[in-house]
């Protein structure tokens, strides 16, 4: 059966989405979960775009093992070289190079000839195949390149030591017929072709970027790129989720396999959601929460007589289980680490002893301890950093009545080890608590986006704050839970004001390495 390779780009054309902001720990925790999902290739950013880019790449090249590690670059010698140093301790190096190749792209964002653009596409595989065994090339905006030209081009950087060729539909516009047919086109007219990979990369302006891979797929392609939950530019990627789940389900019309093990999907669609802040929207296919759900009177009546009336997919397929809540208020650490380690993660010592505290402070106040509470602790245990000195709430206090103005008193750590207490007023409790602690930072904060969802069901469930501001120019996502939502917006504020330190204390040190 044919082999489809999954090219995994939720860290880097993912991140790109607005909005998302992950810091290395959060990439190198997706980057471990994708491994255990089996995907064959983890784009796991653009190196020479940061210093945070760079060193995320290079330390997930150095963690990941079963999944070839790649970086983006530009065809530029400078980019190539920046890619190398961060992918160079990989098990295979892998390295993907792209240059524009439609005419509006060449015309007004190159400003080169088409001769020029195949120059410039030859000498970088020529010379990033100096350095790295696997070279992947993308032909950016391919889908709305001259054939003839495409044609051409792809021939040339074959013959210069590309292993892989990307046919990328960027804009989404194409539809699953004419994406189909440019893959038989190339496939049969390219010289070198039988010698390459080809590979498939859609976007979903026109939402049929699965479609167009899948049609990419019945016409040659031998891997296909695509994001978890379809995040990404504009309108997002081709959803992993889906098309794993399809090329399964459809077996039968499709035969191919793709090597991913369906039972991680689950958990990997909730901790790229957590670690983003993308809401997942109920209706989405496969990981959506309404996905198993049936209302219809008709539907439940089938359903309950034979599940294959209207449930074509299992939810045990992509590992929706019911697990048992083993843990309570009485469970040791020995069983809690147990558990840690069955649902994926791998902490340290010291981390492992916060993340059971954090644990019997909720078990005293929650009766049922669920799968999506553990999720939340743990999670925040694994990518939380250790070695910088952070900005820490201590304790949160709000005055609100109907005739009264709202009031928050709060006492934070600050990085230097200073207890502050800080007290505002504002229109309404969530306001008086960003005025508050805005202080601690002397500059204005705008607030772009602010939610709150609870984490599981119940009454006593965890309340998880998402909010995304912008100071002194920088742009940060912040997250965090707590019983309280009050609280849990404080502690959410605050890690987006804290990820803003860390990326200062990443390039502070990279500048004083160099």
């Amino acid at each position: 059966m044919r082999k489809i390779d999954i090219f995994d780009t939720t860290l880097r054309d993912g991140e790109q989405s607005a909005g998302i902001n992950l810091n290395t720990a959060e990439k190198i925790e997706i980057a471990k979960q994708l491994e255990r999902l089996g995907v064959t290739i983890i784009e796991a950013g653009f190196p020479a775009s940061s210093p945070g880019d760079f060193e995320a790449v290079n330390r997930i090249a150095g963690t990941v093992k079963n999944s070839i590690v790649t970086g983006l670059a530009r065809c530029v010698k400078n980019d190539i070289d920046t890619t190398w140093e961060a992918l160079k301790v990989a098990e295979q190096p892998h390295i993907h190079v792209f240059l524009a190749t439609s005419p509006i792209h060449m015309e007004y964002k190159l400003k080169k000839s088409p001769d020029q653009v195949v120059e410039q596409a030859v000498e970088a595989v020529k010379y990033a195949k100096k350095f790295f065994p696997l070279v992947q090339w993308s032909a950016e905006d391919g889908f709305r390149s001259d054939r003839d030209f495409l044609v051409r081009i792809i021939g040339e950087v074959i013959a210069a030591g590309a292993t892989t060729i990307n046919v990328p539909d960027t804009v989404g516009y194409a539809s699953p017929q004419e994406y189909g047919e440019l893959f038989a086109f190339l496939r049969e007219n390219v010289r070198g072709a039988d010698q390459v990979k080809f590979s498939a990369h859609c976007h979903d302006d026109l939402g049929m970027a699965v479609a167009n891979s899948i049609a990419a797929i019945q016409n040659g392609a031998d891997q296909v790129e695509c994001t978890i939950n379809g995040i990404g530019e504009r309108a997002g990627n081709a959803a992993l989720e889906e098309i794993g789940v399809a090329m399964h389900i459809r077996n039968d019309l499709y035969q191919v396999e793709t090597g991913l093990n369906l039972k991680e999907i689950k958990r990997t669609s909730q901790l790229v959601s957590r670690l983003t802040g993308v809401v997942i929207q109920p209706n989405k296919a496969v990981v959506g929460k309404n996905a198993f759900a049936h209302e219809s009177g008709i539907h439940q009546d089938g359903v309950l007589k034979n599940k294959e009336t209207y449930e074509i997919i299992s939810p045990a397929l992509i590992g929706e289980e019911d697990v048992p809540l083993v843990l309570g208020k009485h469970s040791g650490r020995a069983a809690f680490r147990d558990r840690a380690i069955t649902m994926g993660f791998d902490l340290s010592d010291d981390k492992l002893n916060k993340a059971f505290q954090e644990f019997k402070k909720l078990a005293d106040r929650k009766k049922e301890i669920t799968e999506e509470d553990l999720m939340t602790l743990l999670t925040e245990q694994q990518v939380s950093i250790e070695d910088i000195p952070l900005f820490e709430l201590k304790s949160v206090q709000v005055s609100y009545g109907t005739e009264n103005i709202p009031t928050a008193t709060a006492s934070v750590l600050t990085p230097e080890g200073e207890l502050k207490t800080l007290a505002a007023t504002g229109s309404g409790s969530v306001e008086a608590i960003f005025n508050t602690l805005e202080q601690l930072v002397n500059a204005k904060v705008n607030i772009l986006d602010f939610r709150v969802k609870s984490v599981g069901k119940g009454r006593d469930a965890l309340g998880e704050a998402v909010i995304n501001l912008r100071y002194n120019g920088f742009t940060s996502t912040g997250r965090d839970a707590a019983q309280d939502v009050l609280e849990a917006t404080a502690k959410a504020y605050l890690n987006a004001i804290n990820r803003h330190l860390i990326q200062e204390s990443i390039r502070a040190k990279q500048t004083t390495e160099v």
